[in-house]
């Protein structure tokens, strides 16, 4: 059982709607803001993989749902008048840098216009105190440097996936000096994070969800850069600080505007063959291939998370074996078909709750 005085309490009974709740990452967060009390709706315009978390987890009877397209912005109007949400998660989105590639305008459109459609529904919303606008770590201008991106360096992208987070941060950052400054507006952050692992997980071109796939039906996975480092997180790492920072803000403990990064510790930065081989201690031994891509990827990204820890009192809590062995457990649950995923997703996250408490992360026991 999740404890509902955890970030303050301040989620026991309110009103919360995610955008983009059906994917990876929202799906995640509709089963923690349950468990926190929350009454929760979703606002998505389809299920973005077969199989799908959000079915998975058998969410659909358990929340109030909005289907409708982050561009539609007479859909999304709707979805708002008719909740009256006292908190905003914003998480729909165009995530898949090759689908960028491949269609650069559903990219800036959902990601940028889209964006501007919740920020502008916000604004004619009486009812959000509060919302969390979540972007990407690839919204900085990389230069593949060694040292971590602060909030306050440069953005840009040389993608359209990486231009077009960079742009939606730009359009929050408009709206936040233009409209939501006074004492009695509602107060706004953006969240930057990247590269998460975790059960449930089946998005194209990403290379967990690709292995599985191959895996449980005893082909070859193929690596396309085994040698690229990311800073590899479990889903519930960056989630926490969402709710962290969601939380400041209906307290009205952070000024709206600005942005926060959530990361790991930089030791758990590994390459992509690491992170295949520690998998497969889980899993079992696969058979794996290497292929090229055409399209180029960054071999180096990493964030500075001290603002988070400063003002949020937020860190990572999961080491890189604790994050991959979570997440093979997850898939190896789900394909031997002997759990139900919803409560094993629940106990993961009460696990996790309990690690972030041994190592003195302040949100897991209520406080402010």
């Amino acid at each position: 059982m999740i404890r509902k005085d955890l970030f303050g309490g301040v989620y026991d009974g309110r009103r919360v709607l995610v955008t983009g709740h059906t994917g990876f990452k929202g799906s995640w967060l509709v089963l923690w803001l349950l468990g926190l009390g929350a009454k929760v709706a979703g606002f998505s315009a389809y299920l973005p993989s077969e199989p799908c978390n959000y079915d998975v987890l058998k969410l659909n009877n358990k929340i109030h749902n909005f289907e409708g397209d982050i561009r539609d912005y007479a859909a999304l109007t709707g979805a708002l008048t008719t909740f009256r949400p006292d908190m905003v998660f914003h998480l729909a989105a165009q995530p898949i840098v090759r689908l960028s590639h491949e269609d650069p305008l559903l990219t800036f459109s959902t990601n940028v216009q889209g964006t501007a459609n919740v920020l502008q529904c916000i604004k004619n919303c009486e009812s959000v105190r509060a919302a969390v606008v979540v972007t990407s770590d690839k919204c900085y201008l990389n230069k593949e440097w060694y040292w971590g991106y602060r909030e306050n360096d440069t953005l840009g992208g040389d993608d359209p996936y990486s231009a077009s987070k960079a742009c939606a941060e730009i359009v929050f950052k408009s709206y936040c000096a233009s409209f939501f400054q006074g004492p009695d507006a509602p107060r706004l952050a953006t969240a930057r994070a990247g590269n998460v692992i975790g059960g449930g997980d089946w998005a194209r071109d990403r290379i967990i969800p690709d292995c599985v796939r191959a895996w449980s039906q005893g082909r070859e996975a193929v690596m396309r850069n085994p040698n690229a480092t990311r800073p590899w997180q479990h889903v519930l790492e960056p989630l926490s600080g969402y709710l962290q920072l969601g939380a400041r803000l209906l307290s009205l403990g952070i000024a709206s505007g600005e942005a926060f990064n959530f990361g790991p510790d930089a030791r758990a930065n590994h390459s992509v063959g690491e992170l295949i081989s520690e998998f497969m201690a889980h899993w079992g031994v696969c058979l794996m291939r290497h292929e090229g891509s055409e399209i180029r990827e960054s071999s180096l990204l990493k964030l500075s998370c001290d603002k988070a820890l400063q003002k949020l009192k937020w860190h990572a809590a999961l080491n890189f074996k604790e994050t991959v062995g979570l997440t093979a457990v997850w898939y190896k649950s789900y394909y031997e078909g002997k759990e139900d995923m919803f409560e094993l997703s629940m106990r993961q996250i009460e696990r996790y709750i309990v690690a972030a408490a041994n190592k003195t992360i302040r949100w897991a026991v209520g406080g402010r």
